[in-house]
């Protein structure tokens, strides 16, 4: 009872914005319709110092068009993997407002089989997206020597 007579300051509660914004026009927007220039998008923002270094985890965002809304890093690692937060990669296609997404990582080994890791993440991102209506459209194994695409091997 005498938690309901305290007084509630709301200068400690913080507040919550959301915003998305682009400088891009959409129609200037790649537009990706297949997992050869999903590659293509995705190489061209790798870090070409690290992709035979280190695993990083990428998000593409897109449109309900397929125009290409932005690419973030999720995470870095090791050589051997690193460490996927499926809150952060949909907070993130969330907060841009995304119809769908792509995500991508590179074996620094240049080998493009996926682990039993990666096909755990991706049944689990694509469960979780298809809850929020906000699917997977394809995981992609990037290197430098070509790629490894989940839709397209049928494993989505």
């Amino acid at each position: 009872m005498e938690a309901l007579r305290e007084k509630i300051d709301l200068g400690t509660v913080a507040e919550i914005t959301i915003g998305y914004s682009s400088k891009v026009k959409a129609s200037d927007r790649p537009k990706v319709t297949c997992s050869r220039q999903v590659y293509q998008v995705f190489l061209e923002f790798w870090n070409q110092d690290r992709i035979e270094l280190v695993e990083d985890f990428h998000l593409m965002l897109l449109s309900r068009a397929n125009r290409v809304l932005g690419i973030c890093t999720i995470s870095s690692g090791g050589t051997s993997g690193t460490v996927v937060d499926a809150k952060v990669v949909f907070a993130t296609a969330l907060k841009a407002n995304a119809s769908s997404m792509i995500v991508a990582h590179n074996h620094p080994s240049g080998n493009l089989i996926p682990s039993e890791q990666d096909r755990r993440l991706t049944k689990r991102l694509t469960e979780i997206g298809r809850a929020l209506d906000l699917p997977l459209l394809d995981h992609v194994i990037v290197t430098n020597e070509g790629y490894y695409s989940f839709a397209d091997e049928g494993v989505l």
